[in-house]
């Protein structure tokens, strides 16, 4: 049955940043959860909520209250994470903070950035963890789930902050199950389908004169995984894009690259190999070899994580059935 209930804040200041700006906090909960939250001052009204969801809501007006008290400004991206990660169902007060405080401490701010990247589940926030703590990672995912994107928000977030010299971004050229025949231009020119995605993401993450100035820098270089031949990357962080297409020698050759004070990070889909027999892929051969070696992280996202569009969720179930 639902009835409504009212939450006090201690101040105004703290009823600000738990709001957002123009309530905005609370519209990505009432989208989320449905229902209504109404203000007045420092008081918040939950209408149309059961008990179960006004105890959801009263553990992530909890976890904001204390994020604003550490001096953080709580964005609609960070409530849709919490709102994401609770979907689960209740959680007692102390499991709340064990399950939320992640999602906090995986923040991306990277300098002069579009805003701050938010993890938008555990699996997302322990990625990001495991990027920072770990020399090699590797994370297998479907489409959707922030591999990539993540990967690249954590790499500009190095970079900018001089904390490497140097993001290289990487990916084997392999059609996927169509030709494209014969390609124009010169050499760059004949590449940049390939490599797209990997700008796509930097263009979502930070200005257009930021990356082109980090390219006239040399701060950045993307290239084919085959320029990695014969390199020794020091300082560097590397990311392999689509490695599930890589071969295994191709995989061998790309982590025997990785030079002093280098970090990389592999991510592939092992439902979208292009290689003409699935054996021959790179990354499968290296999850199986390499899984018991210590000093990796392996993350394993799955069709829970998908972030980009609920449809994509949808999409990707239907395959997975299909297949069973």
């Amino acid at each position: 049955m639902d009835s409504n209930v009212t939450i006090i804040l201690d101040s105004q200041d703290i009823a600000s940043g738990v709001c957002g700006a123009n309530d905005s906090n609370l519209r990505v909960i009432e989208k989320s959860l449905g229902g209504h939250i109404a203000t007045k001052g420092n008081v918040l009204r939950l209408e149309g909520y059961d008990e179960a969801l006004q105890n959801r809501i009263k553990l992530i007006i909890d976890h904001l209250i204390d994020a604003v008290r550490k001096g953080e400004h709580p964005s609609p991206e960070y409530v849709r994470s919490l709102t994401v990660t609770l979907e689960s169902g209740p959680l007692e007060q102390g499991e709340a903070a064990k399950v939320l405080d992640p999602l906090r401490e995986g923040v991306i701010q990277i300098p002069n950035g579009f805003g701050r990247v938010y993890p938008r589940t555990l699996n997302q926030a322990a990625y990001i963890q495991g990027i920072r703590t770990h020399e090699i990672v590797f994370c297998v995912g479907p489409a959707g789930t922030g591999k990539t994107f993540l990967a690249v928000a954590e790499a500009l977030r190095q970079v900018l902050s001089k904390k490497r010299r140097k993001l290289v971004l990487t990916r084997p050229v392999v059609e996927a199950g169509e030709s494209l025949g014969f390609l124009p231009g010169d050499l760059a020119q004949k590449i940049n389908p390939y490599l797209r995605p990997l700008y796509d993401a930097m263009e979502a993450l930070v200005p257009y004169e930021t990356i082109r100035r980090m390219e006239d820098n040399r701060a950045i270089e993307i290239a084919p995984l085959a320029y990695m031949r014969g390199r020794s990357l020091n300082d560097c962080i590397i990311i392999l894009d689509e490695a599930q297409n890589t071969t295994k020698e191709q995989m061998k050759m790309f982590l025997t690259r990785i030079g002093e004070g280098s970090q990389a990070i592999v991510t592939g889909d092992t439902t979208q190999i292009d290689l003409p027999r699935r054996s021959d892929s790179g990354l499968l051969h290296a999850i199986s070899l390499l899984h018991n070696v210590e000093g990796l992280y392996f993350s394993y996202l799955n069709t829970a994580d998908v972030v980009r569009n609920p449809l994509i969720k949808k999409i990707i179930q239907a395959y997975d059935h299909e297949s069973k």
